[in-house]
């Protein structure tokens, strides 16, 4: 008997609704799977190393995260401690940074493609948001913005635009962020629409932008610093 379209149009939101739910690194089917970074295989993620050579230091690494670290010139700077850090991360599905704001110092707008994060203020004061996708009006867009103080946490969901914003002109702040996959990716949203490499088209940024190009080209040979080490 042929599906009804009631049917079809079931089947498809399950799909999706199963699609969303497992939109994360992958569970692990073993105690662990320590990266071998020496492999020449290429799987997504890291190929196992041999469990019998794995000891105490692929899960472990003097990280310093108690220590200041020297902010940029947009006054940050994040200390991030992934699979390519810890080998014994691999599978795990989860990071964490330090991040560092120097007085009026800021980790700009960005994302992180494959990771959730948690952010937790341990000095300071931050104002810190994140944007909502392209949804149906009027919730297009929206955004969500709250001043956190010492001890407060926030969540920033997976992939949506976010930032943090140290508004005290004399005190530097800190924040620790766990993120939910072992490398998470940052996306710096000026860094990759101004400058890219090769650069977009200016006519492209011109009309997407609603500017002169000229504006464009100032834009593209600013050097657009990176704050994740």
């Amino acid at each position: 008997m042929a599906s009804s379209p009631s049917f079809l149009l079931l089947v498809a939101l399950l799909a999706l609704v199963s699609w969303q739910a497992v939109a994360s690194d992958p569970g692990p089917l073993q105690d662990f799977c320590v990266a071998d970074m020496q492999s020449p295989v290429r799987v997504n993620g890291f190929v196992c190393k041999n469990p019998m050579e794995v000891n105490a230091d692929d899960f472990f690494k003097a990280a310093a995260l108690d220590k200041p670290r020297v902010t940029n010139k947009i006054g940050s700077n994040v200390t991030l401690i992934n699979v390519m850090q810890i080998a014994g991360l691999n599978t795990l599905g989860i990071s964490i940074a330090r991040i560092d704001y120097a007085p009026l110092g800021q980790n700009p707008p960005h994302t992180h493609p494959r990771a959730t994060e948690i952010l937790t203020v341990l000095e300071g004061t931050l104002h810190v948001g994140f944007v909502t996708s392209n949804l149906p009006a009027p919730a297009r867009n929206k955004f969500f913005l709250k001043v956190l103080n010492k001890g407060d946490a926030f969540v920033f969901p997976v992939g949506l635009i976010h930032f943090q914003f140290n508004p005290n002109p004399h005190q530097p702040a800190v924040a620790i962020a766990a993120l939910s996959s072992q490398n998470p990716g940052a996306i710096t949203i000026a860094n990759a629409v101004f400058g890219s490499d090769p650069s977009i088209s200016d006519g492209v940024l011109a009309k997407a932008f609603q500017v002169e190009k000229n504006t464009i080209d100032w834009l593209q040979a600013q050097f657009w610093e990176n704050n994740h080490n």
